[in-house]
């Protein structure tokens, strides 16, 4: 087993160098989202709009470095504040709909890379990967005590 969890250790950190380098943003390409707003865009896309305190809680970051977040992101047009839709206290950031058009296109974009990378692989291949990764990143959750919402 020792042998095998250093392989994936270095496969890890090769699949993680890969996605720092194909991430949304990091080519400098105009309007593309870096990628801490879109896996916030993709989270509030995914559960809706969300408070600093449930932002907290969802990504484990401090309240510093959440509002730097949010407010270059209300800067962008790609999320707003809103009043709790179920009538809490807090505000909340919901995304706009220039920031889902924006996720959206960085998605298709991040797609295509997907589709180029596994276009000789067998439709089963790649379903064992979205599998496998999927079972990684719930252990890593179950650890961390911060599950993604999955659809």
């Amino acid at each position: 087993m020792d042998d095998a969890t250093r392989r994936a250790e270095f496969e890890v950190m090769l699949l993680s160098r890969h996605a720092i380098l194909s991430s949304p943003g990091s080519r400098g390409l105009g309007n593309r989202l870096d990628r801490s707003a879109y896996i916030l865009l993709t989270r509030l896309d995914t559960e809706g709009p969300m408070s600093i305190p449930q932002l907290q809680d969802a990504f484990g970051l401090d309240a510093s470095t959440l509002n730097r977040q949010t407010t270059a992101m209300l800067r962008a047009g790609i999320v707003d504040r809103i009043p709790d839709p179920d009538g809490g206290i807090a505000r909340k950031f919901r995304i706009t709909e220039e920031g889902k058009a924006r996720l959206d296109a960085d998605r298709d974009e991040m797609l295509t890379a997907l589709r180029k990378i596994v276009r000789d692989w067998t439709e089963q291949e790649v379903d064992d990967l979205a599998a496998t990764l999927r079972r990684f990143n719930e252990s890593v959750e179950r650890i961390d005590g911060r599950p993604w919402p999955r659809d």
